[in-house]
């Protein structure tokens, strides 16, 4: 590898997610009441909560737990997550843009489309997802891990990024046009396709990558190999 990326194998990981959840837990199974948009929901435990089509607008949630929840065609635009724990949710489009996430885990997400452009995340893990389609164009990610997800789309176009790991996914194409990234490992993650060479710079990529890499590369800089 170049001495660039030697720079930063040792750059910092992410800092995982610390939920404490405190004091007694309200528990809703099926479709909860009185969820409406910008209410503020704190210590409760929705089991199987059928969310989708409802307009939860500019709501807060915090140190809330989902297990299994339907979030299909929610409208959670500039809702916030904080110190939450979201297992295996579902959303054929999850409308989310301009949301807050803080002290976040979101386990085995099966998402269609999730528009999660323009939020800011601070310390969320998301993992062992399937996604086709993940939109994070404009976002502000600090201390985020993504992993063993498979996306067949993750658009980063315009994000910042700060102590980003994207590691142990399968992606088809990733979007990282006009990105700005400090501290973004990308190892051990395959994709098929990238778009936005410039936006690699920052990044740690592995040798593996670095190879399937060279013919973009030679491209994006005018080399010709004969």
């Amino acid at each position: 590898m170049s001495e660039g990326s030697e720079a930063h194998v040792g750059a910092p990981a992410p800092r995982p997610p610390r939920l404490h959840f405190a004091g007694p837990r309200i528990v809703a199974v099926g479709e909860p009441g009185g969820l409406d948009a910008h209410h503020d929901r704190s210590g409760e435990s929705f089991t199987k909560a059928d969310l989708s089509l409802r307009d939860l607008t500019g709501a807060s949630f915090r140190d809330c737990a989902f297990e299994t929840p339907q979030f299909s065609e929610t409208q959670l635009v500039g809702a916030e997550f904080i110190d939450c724990r979201i297992g295996d949710p579902f959303a054929t489009t999850l409308l989310a843009g301009g949301s807050t996430w803080r002290q976040v885990l979101v386990d085995r997400p099966r998402w269609g489309s999730a528009e999660l452009y323009d939020t800011d995340m601070r310390s969320v893990l998301i993992r062992a997802g399937k996604i086709d389609y993940l939109n994070l164009r404009g976002s502000r990610l600090t201390d985020v891990r993504i992993e063993t997800c498979v996306m067949a789309t993750l658009d980063l176009a315009g994000f910042r990024g700060k102590r980003v790991a994207i590691t142990g996914c399968q992606i088809g194409t990733i979007d990282l046009n006009g990105a700005t990234c400090e501290h973004i490992d990308l190892r051990a993650s395959e994709f098929r396709a990238l778009n936005g060479l410039d936006g690699l710079r920052g990044a740690t990529i592995d040798e593996s990558q670095l190879i399937e890499l060279a013919p973009l590369l030679a491209r994006h800089i005018g080399v010709r190999v004969g």
